[in-house]
């Protein structure tokens, strides 16, 4: 669905990719829903239109304790209102069914990192973050014996953290 050469269609693309999403997106989740998991804007010219919108005010950062995080701004906003209807219907339909069916998968995938190395010992330490907007909800170290080990937490994190958080943060209030 790549509209070529229209910048400012493109532009108005991202600020309603934003806008459905309704919540702060790192640059990551950003390309990834509009290049690769789409072919909605391709990824250097996304790349270049995001820090644009970020320059003109459309867009802005947001602290936060990791990657940083963007939001669209009132002239964001209002931009998109007086623009919409320059945005094609069918890439608006698309857009917003995406958002829909994925935008969950997209937040927990922001929302939760893990990686981990291994130890002079031959350990592997594997690192957990769930993140806020300001600062990490939880954040957890573990020592696992082997690489196998190690790899099965980091790739059940992101399924799992929510689940976990919970059991956690209700183990240690009651």
């Amino acid at each position: 669905m790549q509209i070529k050469g229209e910048t400012s269609v493109n532009k108005l693309i991202l600020l309603f990719v934003f806008d459905k999403m309704e919540s702060p997106l790192s640059e990551r989740t950003i390309i990834d829903m509009c290049t690769l998991s789409n072919d909605w804007i391709n990824y250097m010219d996304c790349v270049v239109l995001i820090h644009k919108l970020i320059s003109d005010g459309f867009i802005c950062e947001i602290p936060s304790a990791d990657d940083p995080l963007y939001i669209i701004t009132p002239e964001g906003r209002e931009t998109l209102a007086n623009f919409y209807i320059n945005i094609p219907r069918s890439a608006r339909e698309e857009i917003s069914r995406f958002v829909k069916n994925n935008s969950a998968k997209f937040r927990t995938r922001q929302d939760c990192k893990a990686d981990y190395f291994q130890n002079k010992d031959g350990t592997y330490t594997v690192f957990l973050k769930i993140l806020a907007p300001v600062q990490p909800m939880l954040e957890l170290k573990f020592v696992v014996p082997d690489k196998k080990t190690a790899n099965t937490i980091f790739k059940k994190w992101e399924d799992k953290a929510s689940e976990l958080y919970s059991v956690v943060y209700e183990t240690l209030v009651d």
